[in-house]
């Protein structure tokens, strides 16, 4: 597993002594309140996330695709190129850091692959998709998704490859069946997901408040995850409280760093 960081001691929010990664993250989701995590794409991103306060950092796969390559998110950047970078995020910070694991970049084995690079490279934990090849940002129209059969199975798979690697990891199992499909068919995905021990569900581009309450209903017990995508997303961008009443444990700002630093270098 990667070294933490020697420029950041572990404190009471971040990564304690003697604790991993996944550890510290759950305990932060056990805690009340909707975490939020804002998307860095590089270490240094991911130093001032650490340094403005927030208890947990997201490696977003749209913003790292965007930062690394130039690129947008359509399935263009490599398990070993997310995989570098996130090791780079993990070792510059204490905090937990979740890395986006796009669709796994393949089938059941690949996701066992994937789920113990990310374990290797540092990762607190890991958003598994079940958008077919080539996958493409979730707001976007077209998207396409795998079966459920087989989108169960790569669950099934990352949970294997946990148990695997004697880790903790949290998996989060997202779906991007609301827009390829119907509300109805991402409810019955992500419970299929919980039931194949899923620790954290998300439906990417639910479109109202009312969706995202059916969404949160669905196995209460286990945590929700919202992303909040500010600049032109389909779902309603709320504040923590108010995504807290609604039943999400975790908020997640896939755009607004990247943004913002584009926004300054064009000004430069």
């Amino acid at each position: 597993m990667a070294a933490r960081s020697p420029y950041f001691a572990p404190d009471s929010d971040g990564v304690r002594a003697g604790e991993s990664p996944a550890a510290a993250l759950r305990r932060i989701l056990a805690s009340p309140g909707a975490h939020q995590a804002p998307c860095c794409f590089d270490a240094l991103g991911a130093r001032l996330v650490q340094r403005a306060g927030f208890p947990i950092c997201f490696m977003g796969g749209f913003c790292v695709s965007a930062a690394r390559l130039g690129l947008p998110d359509v399935g263009l950047i490599s398990f070993g190129e997310m995989i570098d970078q996130g090791r780079l995020i993990t070792e510059a910070v204490s905090l937990p850091v979740i890395g986006d694991g796009d669709n796994g970049y393949g089938n059941a084995m690949n996701i066992k692959r994937t789920v113990k690079g990310y374990i290797n490279a540092g990762f607190a934990g890991i958003m598994l998709e079940d958008q077919v090849a080539p996958k493409a940002c979730g707001h976007t129209e077209g998207r396409k998704v795998i079966s459920r059969e087989e989108a169960i199975m790569h669950i099934k798979a990352a949970i294997d490859a946990r148990k695997e690697s004697g880790s903790d990891i949290v998996v989060i199992a997202r779906t991007d069946s609301r827009q390829a499909l119907s509300l109805d068919e991402a409810l019955w995905r992500v419970q299929a997901f919980a039931d194949a021990g899923a620790d954290v569900l998300f439906i990417d581009a639910l479109a109202s408040i009312e969706e995202m309450k059916a969404f949160c209903s669905v196995s209460p017990k286990v945590l929700k995850m919202a992303n909040m995508l500010e600049g032109g997303g389909k779902t309603p961008i709320l504040s923590p409280a108010e995504l807290e009443d609604i039943g999400f444990n975790l908020v997640v700002y896939p755009l607004s760093l990247i943004g913002v630093s584009m926004r300054a270098m064009e000004v430069c």
